[in-house]
């Protein structure tokens, strides 16, 4: 079977297919042996063409009509929900999410262009008086400029959504970089994307490698804000170069995320919070609850239906119906997760269950979720994010002793608890530093309409999603006028 080359799309229109060029390969970790579609890798020469059209593009689409921003988003996200079993077919095929998940994801990805085609309409300002006599006050948004946006391959849809829409609807061009291992979610976005009416070079999207197309993008003085979600180390970088070139950041880089169990919680309600939170998604997601804090009465009785559950889950190729966790997403992932739960075991932590290769003819990066029981405070398992279905169980007196743990990170992205205790559930949402909380609800799973985003090396700048959207893709202008 002949597999179709498909390029990057600039300056409003699918560049025009290079004999010699660079080729990916995109593969499905199901079953490595397959190739889902081949693309021509962008360069920094394709990158800078993209960002001068964008910037060309820019003061028209600026002050363009807020209805007609309104009709191209609504556009796309009707396309995206009408399209939805065929878009999570794909996104199953090259990232491993099961099909039911990339459903979900699918679903979030239109909702949020849906939201923003209103959010278009709502434009915001306020008046005020001035304290000097006959002087009069407004202060109204503009957009930001070129946007940079870099996202990652965990959720190959929803991120790009949740990021490309806002920066559409409040006026501002983009130029985006999906993640190598996920280009035919992106391709397909791009599709739509292209025949929702949008001038050339409002949206431009590059296949490419980080260290040609990202770091163009990161460095051009043409672009005015960048908004990332990838690695801690790599958000930290960014973070540097854009402030050497008084680039806005937004900054979402993953989070090893607390869940406490007390003694007086349900029992299955939070086997299954920490089911979900733990393993679903391949345990790939910048929200899961890598780390669970259980507090000795009920520990025992936990870990043992804990693992009686994590048993029973199915690990099999995501395009299957009967199963529960798919592939992880390459063979690099999986190498990571092996080594990780090589160091729990020699660091002195209890393999319950889970932590080794499922092996098949195909060759899939097939993981079975790993439960360990015995963890201390020190461990790597506890303390670094392995971004795969690898869980510690810490055991502690109390909830005070609990929520000492459960702050003792670098991280701050989401937090949650099980408990039935009024008192200790208000001072957990009260007083967590993690910008997310969740109260007997997976740490993992949040809404397109709210605020994402955490503290401390999770995040940086504004918020994503909802409304709060409008601090970073916007920049505040005040007038004076004498009446």
């Amino acid at each position: 079977m002949t597999i179709a080359i498909k390029s990057s799309f600039v300056d409003g229109a699918f560049v025009d297919l290079d004999s010699g060029a660079d080729i990916l390969e995109n593969r499905n970790p199901s079953n490595p042996g397959e190739v889902v579609e081949c693309f021509v890798r962008a360069d920094q020469h394709l990158t800078e063409q993209a960002i001068s059209a964008a910037r060309r593009a820019q003061p028209a689409w600026a002050r363009s009509n807020p209805q007609h921003r309104a009709d191209a988003l609504d556009f796309i996200g009707t396309e995206i929900l009408s399209r939805r079993e065929e878009l999570a077919a794909l996104l199953a095929r090259e990232e491993g999410k099961i099909v039911r998940e990339a459903l979900g994801e699918v679903d979030r990805a239109g909702r949020s262009f849906k939201f923003y085609a209103q959010e278009a309409l709502r434009a915001e300002g306020e008046k005020y008086q001035s304290v000097r006599q006959d002087v009069g006050i407004d202060v109204f948004t503009q957009p930001l400029g070129v946007i940079g946006i870099i996202a990652p391959w965990n959720f190959p849809i929803a991120i790009p959504a949740w990021k490309i829409a806002p920066a559409l609807c409040y006026g501002n061009c983009v130029v985006f970089k999906p993640a190598e291992l996920v280009p035919s979610s992106a391709w397909a976005l791009a599709e739509i994307i292209s025949r929702s009416g949008l001038p050339g070079g409002v949206f431009n999207m590059l296949i490419g490698p980080g260290r040609s197309v990202g770091d163009t993008i990161i460095r051009s003085p043409e672009i005015d804000g960048i908004s990332f979600t990838g690695s801690e180390n790599t958000g930290r970088q960014i973070a540097k170069l854009a402030a050497d070139g008084m680039k806005k950041v937004q900054l979402e880089m993953g989070g090893k995320n607390p869940l406490i169990v007390l003694d007086d919680a349900d029992l299955e309600q939070a086997v299954d919070v920490a089911l979900n939170g733990s393993f679903f998604s391949t345990g790939q997601r910048c929200t899961a609850s890598s780390r669970v804090i259980v507090t000795e009465g009920i520990h025992d009785a936990f870990v043992t239906r804990l693992a009686k559950r994590t048993r029973a889950l199915k690990v099999g190729d995501a395009l299957q119906d009967t199963t529960d966790i798919g592939p992880v997403v390459d063979g690099r992932q999986l190498e990571q997760n092996l080594s990780y739960v090589a160091s729990g075991r020699e660091q002195g932590a209890k393999l319950v269950c889970g932590g080794e290769r499922i092996e098949n003819e195909a060759g899939a990066y097939f993981f079975k979720p790993a439960l360990f029981t015995e963890v201390t405070p020190e461990m790597r398992i506890y303390r670094e994010e392995i971004f795969g279905p690898v869980l510690s169980v810490l055991k502690v007196r109390d909830y005070d002793e609990a929520f000492a743990a459960a702050e003792d990170t670098a991280f701050g992205l989401s937090a949650g608890i099980v408990t039935t205790c009024l008192r200790h559930a208000e001072h957990f949402k009260r007083n967590s530093s993690a910008g997310m909380v969740m109260v007997n609800l997976p740490t993992a799973g949040v809404d397109y309409h709210v605020p994402f985003g955490g503290n401390g090396a999770s995040s940086l700048g504004a918020r994503e999603q909802g409304t709060h959207a409008r601090q970073f893709f916007t920049r505040v202008k005040t007038t004076y006028q004498l009446a």
